[in-house]
This record gives C-alpha cells, structure tokens and sequence, in this order.
C-alpha cells in the first residue's frame, strides 16, 4: 500500500507535513502529536479527496443502488430480502460501534498505550491485548500503529499480540459480533485474546534464543510518565464549561466519522457479499464444502486467506457460513485465519521488522486457530 497514513495506516490522499493522510481528522492528530501548525491551504486545494470519490460514498451508492435494483427486479428479490435482513441486525452494532469507538478515539492518548507496550516483560503482552481492545481500527488501520509502537519502543512480542487482539477483539467489532452470534460472540472475542497471549509470550521465547528480530528488546525506555499521574492532572485541569462539552462532542463525532469512513465501507462490501452468498448460493454448496469437517476448516482456510476483506467485512460473510451450516468453528477459523495468513499484515511485518518475525506469525497461529475452530465444531 503507497502513501500510507501515519496516523491510522490507511491509504492517505492529502498530502501534508510531508505525509499522505485519509482525512483531516487524521492531519488533526498528527498536528497534535507533533505541536505542528494546521496544514497549508494549498495542501487542502491539491490533495483533498472530492467527497464523491471517498470510498464510503462510492460503495454507499452501489449498496443502495442494489437495494432499488434488487427490489424492483423479481429474480433479484432473494438478494434485497438478504440485504434488508442484514441492515435490520447489524445497525444498531455498527451505530453504537462508531460512538463508542469515538469517545476512545477522543479520549485515550497514544501515549498511554506506548508507555506500557514497551515493557520488555511478559505483562506486556497482557497489556497488549488489552490496549488491541480499545484501538478502534480495522486489520488494516491498525498495521501503521503497530508498527510505530514498535518503531518508539515496544518489542516483537508485543506488536504482534496488539495486532492479533485489535482487529477481533476491540470494541466496536465486539458489539458488532454481538448482533450476529448472540452470548456465543464471547467465545470468539476470548478465543481471539487467548491466542494473541499464547502467540505473544511463544514470541517472547523466540526473542530470547533470537530467532525473531527485536531491535527494542534488551534497551532501557523512558518509563517515567504516569497515566495515574495524567488521569489525575486531566480530571483536575477539565472545566464542565459548555465550550469544553461542545468541544468534547464535535472531537467523539469527529472521531466517529474518521472511523466510519475508515471501516463502514468495508462492512458494507462485506454485507452485499453475504447477502449475494444468502441469495444465489445453493445451500449445498456450504454444506459440501464448509461443512463442520476438518476438510470443511481446510477450505474455509484458504478461502480466509485469498479473499482480502478487512475484519469488519468479514464478519457478515462468517455469520453467513455459521447460518448455513451450522460449523461455529468454520467461522472462527474464517475470522482468524484473515488476520492470521493476511499477506499484507505479513508483508508490513517482514519490512519493518524482520522476515524471521513475520515467518513465525503463521506458523504459531494457524494451528492454535484449526484447533480450536475443531474444538467448536465438536463442542457446539
């Protein structure tokens, strides 16, 4: 991917401070971090995006263009009672997401997050997963921060258990499973933790006897700021005033719409895809192929692995393979495997890290992830 965003690691297409960003909310940031001044004028006139070449408005258009097509054409009306059957369980996860991930966007600075990955210590890896929870990014967005973490200090070990945990276990995406799987959602959240742990802490020992890079690993970090001492400076210094509220809103909204625009149009290709799988696809097909068999798992493997989806858009065409043959683990396979054998999350790793690193990645998480979706299907 060229001209990647410093900020959320997507595509970017404004040029400024010498970096390509995906919107101004992320320039905001950048400005932030770095006490720049705002960006040129002339940044925005040649490199701002015409709004109806944004990614959400283009395949926004196309998924209701389907909607009328697809209603007003009879041999199409599987596909809009699929759509609107989708639309119906999922807008209130996507909505509440958004909010959510909004208000974390908003109100837990990067720094918090920095100081504790770089603990080169096996509580890091616990604190990795669980600042993967609160990073309100897909797959993709989330490969530039874990990679600048590792870059400001935090070791190998670390980054890949925050990049494991963010994409299935962070908040938006949880609401989001939630809406499809019901209670059974937390088996796929806590599968997802357990195997960022495991992989983190064999990584650990892989940095030890160095068969993985690390360039951070062994070097003293600067572990003087205090988030207690922050929090509390934060809270004292905050003025319940209506300029600050006002201001508070406009930065979660802000936040929120970075993040839809970063994310809700791949949820929504993932929905057409699910729906025309609903719609066209004969159910025999899923039974023959994805059935709860370990050839079933081997297929949905490698069909994780082809289709490059970010883990929002994948996240339909799961629930999709569970409703049609009832092989819970084939979908936890689905999910995971995207993230695991994705070839730029690997690709993004080798360059920045080592080849060594990204190699292990694979390795280490593919069986833990058959196992348990074969554990699932047995168990389910």
């Amino acid at each position: 991917m060229k001209n990647i965003d410093p900020i959320c690691g997507m595509e970017g297409h404004i040029k400024a401070h010498g970096h390509y960003f995906c919107s101004e909310a992320c320039i905001r940031k950048y400005e932030k971090k770095h006490k720049l001044k705002k960006y040129c004028p002339e940044c925005v006139v040649t490199g701002r995006r015409p709004w109806y070449k944004e990614r959400l408005y283009i395949v926004g258009m196309i998924t209701i263009l389907l909607f009328i097509v697809s209603y007003l054409t009879p041999f199409l009306n599987p596909l809009f009672d699929a759509l609107l059957d989708y639309v119906k369980l999922i807008w209130w996860a996507v909505l509440l997401g958004f909010i959510l991930g909004g208000i974390i966007d908003h109100i837990v600075p990067r720094e918090y997050i920095q100081k504790y990955l770089g603990r080169h210590n096996k509580r890091s890896i616990v604190y990795a997963v669980i600042f993967g929870f609160l990073m309100s990014a897909c797959s993709h967005g989330i490969l530039a921060i874990a990679i600048e973490l590792y870059r400001k200090g935090a070791n190998t070990s670390s980054v890949i258990a925050f990049l494991l945990a963010s994409p299935w276990a962070n908040l938006p995406i949880t609401i989001l499973f939630f809406s499809f799987f019901g209670l059974d959602a937390l088996l796929i959240i806590g599968s997802a933790i357990v195997i960022a742990i495991i992989t983190g802490l064999i990584y650990q020992v892989l940095e030890r006897k160095k068969m993985v890079e690390c360039n951070k690993c062994g070097h003293d970090t600067n572990h003087t700021f205090s988030i207690r001492k922050d929090v509390s400076r934060r809270w004292k210094e905050y003025r319940f005033t209506k300029k600050n509220l006002k201001e508070d809103i406009k930065g979660i909204a802000s936040g929120s719409w970075s993040l839809s625009k970063m994310v809700l149009w791949w949820i929504l290709i993932g929905m057409v895809i699910a729906s025309m799988a609903r719609a066209f696809v004969p159910q025999h097909f899923f039974t023959a192929y994805m059935g709860a068999t370990f050839l079933g798992m081997v297929f949905v493997l490698i069909l994780a692995t082809i289709i490059e989806v970010c883990s929002e858009g994948s996240a339909p065409m799961a629930f999709e393979i569970f409703s049609q043959t009832g092989a819970f683990g084939n979908s936890f396979v689905f999910l995971m495997a995207g993230v695991a054998t994705d070839y730029t999350e690997i690709g993004l790793i080798w360059s920045n890290i080592g080849k060594k690193a990204a190699i292990w990645l694979p390795i280490i998480t593919v069986p833990q992830i058959l196992l348990l979706g074969w554990l699932f299907n047995f168990l389910l």
